[in-house]
């Protein structure tokens, strides 16, 4: 059983250490997409919450969490260490498919920036247990080797004004072998701050996630 407590957060146990996560299950939830932040943010950051919030009301569960503790997360080093970022979220989602609550949706993952290489890493661990992979301004060009086991659908969404992480998406979507699209988002810059920039981020991952996120069996908000 999950353990709860106020506005959503969790706390999910890994050996010697907790991770700290906001989940959300909407009624008749079609999936559940765990969130894999970039370095120096976290499950609050308003850019992801924004997206999970317009996921929710899609009918799909999210799960915010930070895959490093909070003295983790003030080592530069540590905030850029792609293998072990890719470890902790593996072991978050081995958790995820333990829990009564959740182990019946289907998943996904949401990566940003640098969240996307521990995506990518995670995604092509699992195989098929992955339905879905959406990057928003990501780095999937650390995870170069990974991407080709990946087996999930992917979606790639890059600011056309963001030109180095332009460039880097290209080459890395050259390598995906699976199911895949590239959208590039005209006057967006990296962080999509730009007005309406965002919202269509979201409306994309949302009928990304929608369309390939199908739970056998619909679960009611806990």
């Amino acid at each position: 059983m999950l353990e709860k407590e106020k506005n959503n957060a969790i706390a999910i146990p890994l050996n010697q250490l907790t991770l700290k996560a906001n989940l959300y299950i909407p009624e008749n939830a079609k999936g559940l997409v765990i969130f894999s932040h970039g370095s120096g943010s976290s499950r609050l950051s308003p850019r992801n919450n924004f997206i999970a919030n317009i996921l929710n009301q899609q009918g799909l569960a999210t799960l915010l969490l930070d895959l490093l503790t909070e003295s983790e997360d003030e080592n530069y080093e540590t905030r850029f260490n792609i293998d072990l970022l890719t470890q902790r979220l593996i072991a978050a989602t081995k958790w995820v498919q333990l829990q009564k609550e959740t182990k019946s949706l289907s998943l996904g993952y949401f990566g940003a920036s640098t969240g996307a290489a521990s995506a990518i890493g995670a995604a092509a661990f699992f195989k098929d247990d992955i339905k879905a992979i959406v990057s928003r301004g990501g780095r999937p060009d650390l995870a170069l080797d990974e991407i080709p086991e990946v087996t999930a659908s992917t979606l790639f969404i890059v600011g056309g004004k963001d030109s180095a992480v332009l460039e880097l998406n290209i080459k890395a979507y050259a390598k995906v072998e699976c199911e895949k699209k590239f959208e590039t988002i005209p006057g967006a810059s990296h962080l999509f701050e730009e007005p309406g920039k965002l919202e269509k981020v979201a409306e994309l991952s949302a009928t990304w996630f929608k369309k390939w996120l199908i739970t056998k069996k619909p679960i009611k908000n806990v």
